[in-house]
């Protein structure tokens, strides 16, 4: 795969790639490339940071992750379902957008086989991947100033579990009581990178 590479700092390394697929391959190749000798491997949409590489150049990084296959995030760390309400507001906002009914909604997301790519704007809050290109919705033009904890949500190409209350500009599909993060636990986050997700109704 075409990888970009951006240095930062002295020791740590940004790697580019075109999309979500090939930046999970790139983050499973820098790991079992890297190993210990990075202090950190950061997955994102289309880059991963590797941080506090030693006793590897950046070229033979960037070889190994170059010959990794992009078939998509792989299972790695377990499942998990997710029980959910589909009674969120703009369920038919996103009914319109697939040219579908609401009910064809429910049944399409439940479908769907999903994996975490990566985490981030809150603790506990996955990206998870697996939804069709012809599925991707654009973000609210305003954001909520409060989304509800447990809102089920999509933007772009990725399903969102909202883990706490927080502004957010994603459509929201549904509601579900399960913990998505919880500081005393170990690990505090229900869903990392590799965890399969399925989303199945309840009334």
């Amino acid at each position: 795969m075409s990888v970009r590479v951006l240095p930062c700092g002295g020791s740590s390394f940004l790697l580019e790639v075109d999309d979500v697929p090939r930046a999970y391959a790139a983050v499973t190749a820098a790991l079992a490339a890297a190993g210990a000798s990075a202090a950190d491997v950061v997955p994102a949409a289309r880059t991963v940071l590797v941080d506090g590489l030693r006793g590897m150049g950046a070229e033979a990084l960037v070889e190994a992750v170059a010959a990794a296959r992009a078939d998509g995030p792989s299972s790695g760390g377990g499942r998990v379902e997710v029980p959910t309400v589909y009674d969120g507001e703009d369920l038919d906002v996103v009914a319109r957008h697939w040219d579908m009914t609401r009910q064809e909604v429910v049944a399409t997301h439940t479908g769907l086989d999903l994996v975490v790519a990566f985490c981030g704007f809150a603790p506990g809050f996955a990206y998870l991947s697996g939804m069709a290109e012809r599925h991707s919705v654009p973000r609210r033009d305003s954001p909520r100033p409060r989304v509800p904890a447990g809102s089920v949500a999509v933007a772009g190409e990725f399903t969102g579990v909202y883990p706490r209350a927080s502004p957010g500009g994603w459509l929201l599909l549904g509601r579900t009581d399960l913990v998505l993060w919880d500081p005393a636990a170990d690990p505090p986050a229900l869903l990392s990178p590799g965890t399969r997700v399925r989303f199945v109704e309840v009334r």
